[in-house]
């Protein structure tokens, strides 16, 4: 077994001790009783209600919807967020104009703005489309902006001499430059818009997606279906920023490595 393997083993070892003492506590605390029963449900009640819901595929469904609006509003966020970022850095006559009004609406916390959209967009799909867009917007508009003004005024000096058209000193010059900043942005973003989603689910109208699942649960006083609704959330949320990284690594692979 080579290094990186035994190091990869240790750090998943070490990585699931938390986990395993809060399940061994959670499970301790339900058996003894130390809480409500109706509020602290056993684990066990919860893996129950979960082959229920996977038997009747009702959980698949709640998921399938949650994931296809937070890609929706990713995709919409995530390219907006590129576009104006880009301009936002590469730009001084747009970042004179548009940039203090940015940085200025960036400090109004994502969950500021549900009453205004509810108002403007209603509170069906398009209204959490939007919201979970507006979520993903901002960090990848500022790791973009932050990754273009980053960018060495020789290697824009060279373009600029071997007259390069716009274009083509973005496609070539910008975009390669800011790429590291411009993912790491994106993953931000990935994990913000999926936190949009479950709010979006949450505050506006009910529909299908695992936050409904949560908000039937509390009306029940169903904790369990909470609970799992919970864990669905961590979990898909863990492998969604896992898969970022990875997608990352293998985009940015060209990249020299530092010693």
């Amino acid at each position: 077994m080579s290094a990186l393997q035994q190091s990869s083993g240790v750090r998943l070892r070490r990585g699931l001790m938390a986990p395993l003492a809060i399940l061994i506590l959670w499970e301790v605390v339900a058996h003894f009783q130390l809480a409500n029963v109706h509020i602290v449900v056993s684990p066990w009640r919860v893996v129950e209600t979960a082959s229920v819901h996977l038997a009747d595929g009702s959980i698949l469904l709640d998921l399938a919807a949650s994931l296809q609006r937070d890609l929706e509003g990713l995709l919409l966020g995530s390219v907006a967020g590129v576009a104006f970022g880009a301009a936002l850095g590469a730009s001084r006559i747009f970042d004179r104009l548009v940039g203090p009004t940015f940085h200025a609406a960036k400090q109004v916390a994502v969950f500021a703005w549900i009453p205004l959209m509810s108002v403007w967009l209603g509170t069906g799909e398009l209204a959490k489309v939007v919201f979970i867009a507006l979520s993903a917007f901002y960090p990848v508009a500022l790791n973009t902006e932050e990754g273009v003004r980053s960018i060495a005024r020789e290697h824009l000096e060279v373009a600029k001499a071997f007259r390069f058209s716009r274009w083509s000193t973005i496609r070539t010059v910008l975009l390669p430059a800011a790429a590291p900043s411009i993912f790491a942005g994106l993953r931000l973003g990935l994990v913000y818009s999926w936190l949009g989603t479950i709010g979006a689910e949450y505050l506006l109208a009910p529909g299908r997606g695992i936050g409904n699942v949560m908000i039937a649960g509390r009306q029940r006083v169903a904790m369990d279906e909470v609970f799992l609704g919970i864990i669905v959330v961590g979990v898909v949320g863990f492998l969604l920023d896992t898969l970022a990284g990875r997608l990352e690594s293998r985009a940015l692979r060209w990249r020299p490595h530092s010693t």
